[in-house]
């Protein structure tokens, strides 16, 4: 509808009573389609990288450390962790 209002081939009387429409809320479509052509059409949308939160980056590098230090020392004291890997 918002498209044959955009087309002008009938008039917006006539496409109201044609599908029984009030005819400001077929403007109201036609203005939406003629705002909204340029983004469907034109350029590609840049996509948004996600925030990256440092903070929880570096945390968790603090705890991934923090586990490996655990277990490379429970690993060597039970000798299944050879000297070169220490």
């Amino acid at each position: 509808m918002a498209l044959a209002a955009v087309k002008g081939e009938k008039t917006l009387a006539e496409l109201a009573q044609q599908d029984d429409v009030n005819p400001n809320l077929i403007n109201q479509w036609r203005s939406r389609l003629l705002e909204g052509a340029p983004d469907v059409f034109g350029a590609e949308p840049a996509t948004s990288e996600p925030a990256i939160d440092m903070t929880v980056l570096h945390a968790k590098i603090g705890e991934l450390t923090l586990a490996n230090d655990f277990l490379s020392g429970a690993l060597g004291k039970a000798g299944l962790l050879s000297s070169a890997k220490r």
